[in-house]
């Protein structure tokens, strides 16, 4: 009978299902979770998606409309029906609205307005929607020459100085794209510009792309970006109350000593508008990359004829209406897992951001359908809609610098969304989640091909991706995620409070050209976008699956690898980016001595030579590689030893000290000095670009510091960078001997479940 059981054995044990593996999870305790996921996952209903954006977007509902708290209200009633403790916070926030604009060059006088669309029933609310401008430029009243100047870029103004052209005195015309609309302003005062005037080219989201609404999804002749314009770059939220937040007693700054508010009058228009100022423009031909889609020849200028702009605008303060809703952890309610999305629109805002709040509000009903069948979250999960987000992340802004302290303590992550299309998963964030996100983007059924997420991500990077993500896409386990940078509500929980944070949404499928304007509504929404709502559902699975991760693990599934592993990434590209530097100062004084640039210009078309460049120093990059030696072999420790304690029986209260003690690692990567020029931004490794915007720049003390030339700052910047990736060295090693030490003192799990 011995024998014979012995015989059986390894028939018994192949028969016995693979152990469950999550990352932060026993495999018991794995189990378990799945199926939770799979009863959420089943819950997020497109047809309920469908309607709450119908009622949502009924109306436009920017910062201090009544249809803006009205919504905000709706949602507050719908977090209590499900059983969540819901409250609204109210901040008090300057927000500009226009009462006088005006554009006009001789007998010109632009229209400065999107008309209606007869098949688009929401577009004709002219009474409620605000007009087209640029929230937070100052009041002003100019006349001068024109000039265009392509995007507005810093390489842009280097383009004009070859052809001999200043603006200084001038007011200037860019076109959207290549950078966040306020960099544009900004650049343009810098370089001595009087008023900047920003124009949406067909060639960027109009007919060159599809057809033009309604017959298509691309932005009409009239169609105009509205925006903000504050300098994002340098802190967003209020532009009174800068590191505090604005409730009704707090105390502001004047308004002229409000650094973040743009310096020169900026007004958008559409190509409409723009066309007759481009004819106007006389001078050299722009250079073949210059030109847009217009019917003309693009010329850089300036115009013969003055261009009149008068701007003045109501400076209020308004109330935004920030909905929370709180679900109380059993376990560790100390620990808390934020998931936001913003409720407010520039007009009736269905894609931005209505098509991310609505499958926020199916995850939040399906967390709280979970509790009424008696499920009970470990840790305490706070979902947030916030408002104010469009002006410049207003509302979220406000909330995390009131509660920075709190959030400072307790805040596990920031899980955001916004906007919401039809396509591909895209996630960004802190690098410490990338492995969680691959992990969840796996166990997410793609609406069109019934694949994962993960491998029709894998496709995209294997077909369409560059030349890197096509080499790891076929040979590295884990996609990678982006860094993010600014331009949604996660800002103030990464970049101020170095919260670990994330950024998902779907799309790339769909053109899209009505962006801020009258017509992003329900009509073009269901017509051109995701018209079934089975993205929003996937959208909902995958963040609130996220969310369930991040509240039931065992121990919060961060892992520090693959944290340096991009820390190694970005550093080598800032190396690479100093030896590049270096060539093109070597190549320009070649070229300068050979009297290159004298000998090769077309007297009919005569350029000015470009000015020598400084060879940059070499740089002592030896502190960071330091750093990232001791940040591989902490978290190479750190994860032998958590693999290790996975078979072990660890303490709910041992496991309680040890989360808490995880979520401060990304802490750790911040210094309270913050960066060079901007302290408000106090992350090391991820910042929105100074002359970029939104797009993200990583290492940002040490890449910008070269990208613009100023090598002893960068030298500065490594020291203190390597700093901040030593702290978390060193606290990472410290967290792996906290784990091996519980882990030796720790029972032996089951190995089977028979």
């Amino acid at each position: 009978m011995f024998l014979s059981s012995l015989c059986l054995l390894p028939v018994l044990l192949a028969q016995q299902p693979a152990p469950v593996s999550l990352l932060g999870f026993s495999p018991a305790t794995a189990k378990i979770e799945l199926d939770l996921e799979k009863r959420f996952q089943s819950i997020p209903d497109p047809a309920r998606m469908r309607a709450n954006m119908q009622l949502l977007s009924a109306r436009p509902h920017h910062v201090g409309s009544p249809y803006d708290k009205q919504n905000a209200e709706w949602i507050l009633a719908q977090y209590k029906q499900w059983g969540w403790d819901a409250h609204i916070e109210t901040f008090q926030v300057l927000f500009p609205t226009p009462k006088t604009r005006l554009l006009e060059m001789g007998s010109f006088r632009a229209k400065l307005e999107e008309p209606a669309s007869a098949v688009d029933p929401t577009s004709n609310q002219k009474d409620e929607q605000l007009p087209t401008y640029n929230a937070y430029s100052p009041d002003g009243d100019v006349t001068a020459p024109l000039v265009y100047v392509n995007y507005g870029l810093v390489e842009d103004y280097e383009e004009l100085a070859r052809y001999g052209i200043s603006v200084k005195g001038a007011i200037v015309i860019a076109r959207y794209g290549q950078s966040w609309r306020g960099i544009k302003p900004k650049l343009a005062a810098e370089h001595g510009a009087i008023g900047c005037i920003i124009y949406s080219d067909p060639a960027g989201d109009g007919y060159a792309q599809d057809a033009a609404f309604p017959a298509g999804p691309m932005r009409p002749a009239e169609g105009v970006q509205r925006g903000s314009v504050l300098d994002a770059p340098l802190y967003p939220g209020d532009p009174l109350t800068p590191g505090i937040g604005a409730t009704a007693d707090a105390k502001r700054l004047k308004r002229e000593d409000a650094a973040s508010l743009a310096k020169i009058p900026v007004l958008p228009i559409s190509y409409g508008d723009a066309q007759p100022l481009l004819e106007a423009l006389e001078g050299p031909v722009a250079p073949e990359t210059w030109r847009g889609a217009l019917p003309l020849t693009y010329r850089i200028g300036p115009t013969k004829s003055r261009v009149h702009l008068q701007l003045a605008f109501n400076w209020d303060l308004k109330p935004v209406f920030d909905v929370v809703a709180t679900m109380r952890g059993t376990e560790e309610p100390d620990v808390w897992i934020l998931r936001a999305n913003h409720h407010d629109g520039w007009v009736n805002g269905a894609d931005d951001p209505i098509s991310g709040q609505v499958a926020l509000l199916e995850e939040a009903r399906a967390l709280g359908q979970l509790v009424a069948t008696g499920w009970k979250p470990k840790r305490t999960i706070i979902y947030l809609s916030w408002d104010g987000e469009e002006p410049m992340l207003l509302g979220s802004t406000e909330w995390g610098e009131q509660h920075a302290e709190e959030l400072r303590q307790h805040a596990a992550i920031y899980i955001n969304s916004d906007g919401n299309d039809r396509g591909y998963l895209f996630a960004e964030g802190s690098h410490s989640l990338e492995p969680l996100v691959n992990e969840v983007a796996r166990t997410i059924d793609d609406p069109e091909t019934k694949a994962s997420v993960w491998q029709r991500l894998q496709a995209w990077e294997l077909l369409h991706g560059s030349p890197d993500q096509r080499r790891e896409a076929a040979s590295r386990a884990d996609l990678r995620i982006g860094a993010l940078g600014s331009g949604s509500d996660f800002s103030v929980f990464l970049d101020h409070l170095g919260i670990a944070s994330l950024n998902l949404a779907y799309g790339g499928e769909d053109s899209e050209g009505v962006y801020h304007s009258i017509y992003d509504d329900f009509y073009w929404y269901t017509h051109f976008s995701d018209a079934t709502f089975v993205y929003g559902r996937a959208l909902a699975q995958t963040n609130g699956t996220l969310v369930l991760r991040m509240a039931q693990a065992d121990l919060l599934p961060y892992d520090f690898v693959a944290l340096a592993d991009t820390l190694h990434v970005y550093t080598g590209e800032v190396k690479a980016l100093l030896e590049t530097r270096r060539a093109e100062a070597k190549d320009r004084k070649a070229a300068l001595e050979l009297n290159a640039f004298a000998l090769t210009n077309d007297p009919k078309h005569p350029m000015v030579a470009p000015p020598s460049l400084e060879t940059p120093p070499f740089l002592n990059f030896a502190p960071l590689d330091n750093s990232l030696t001791a940040l591989d072999q902490a978290s190479a420790h750190y994860n032998k030893a958590r693999s290790e304690a996975r078979g072990k029986i660890l303490s709910a209260a041992t496991l309680k000290t040890l989360n808490e003690e995880l979520i401060q690692a990304e802490r750790k990567l911040t210094s309270p000095q913050g960066l060079p020029r901007r302290p408000w931004m106090q992350h090391m490794i991820y910042a929105p670009g100074w002359y970029t915007g939104y797009s993200a720049k990583t290492l940002p003390g040490v890449r910008e510091a070269i990208e613009e030339r100023r090598y002893s700052e960068a030298d500065s910047q490594i020291v203190l960078i390597a700093r901040a990736i030593g702290d978390e060295a060193a606290y990472v090693e410290h967290l792996a001997h906290e784990l091996e030490s519980i882990s030796a003192s720790a029972g032996s799990a089951p190995t089977s479940s028979r």
